[in-house]
């Protein structure tokens, strides 16, 4: 499971560094890809593996099931980091993001979720302030 949130820079070549306690769950090999809100998903092999099949079951014939698709699987790259723990961000996946320098990784179960720091800033803060009515609204937890 990942949790937490760390703090990192890109360098000139776009490569961030991926926290350690996250490079042991990731594994050798991963699948980096746009998420939702303006930031990336990364996923181990598995989980993607998950993703992918469940994605696959949306019906062909919806509008929104195709878009979907294409958007996660168009955007979609191989990642491995080098022996400094960085992985490269490709760069229309920066692009995406809006990822220039300052970048934040949190984990979020299974999956982690790399954001430009200026976005999470904002994204978390409105949360944070939510936190309790959402709480609310999703019953069962």
């Amino acid at each position: 499971m990942f949790l937490g949130e760390y703090q990192h820079s890109i360098d000139e070549k776009g490569r961030v560094i991926m926290p350690a306690r996250f490079r042991d769950q990731l594994g050798p090999n991963f699948i980096i890809t746009r998420g939702l809100d303006g930031c990336l998903f990364v996923y181990p092999a598995a989980e993607w593996e998950k993703l992918s099949q469940e994605v696959q079951t949306l019906p062909l014939a919806k509008k929104d099931a195709r878009a979907f698709s294409r958007m996660l699987f168009s955007g979609a790259a191989e990642g491995e980091c080098d022996k400094q723990g960085r992985v490269s961000l490709p760069a229309n996946l920066r692009e995406y993001a809006g990822i220039e320098r300052d970048v934040v990784s949190i984990g979020v179960s299974s999956r982690i979720e790399i954001w430009a720091a200026q976005n999470w800033a904002r994204v978390n803060a409105d949360a944070a302030q939510r936190y309790e009515e959402l709480a609310e609204k999703l019953e069962g937890i």
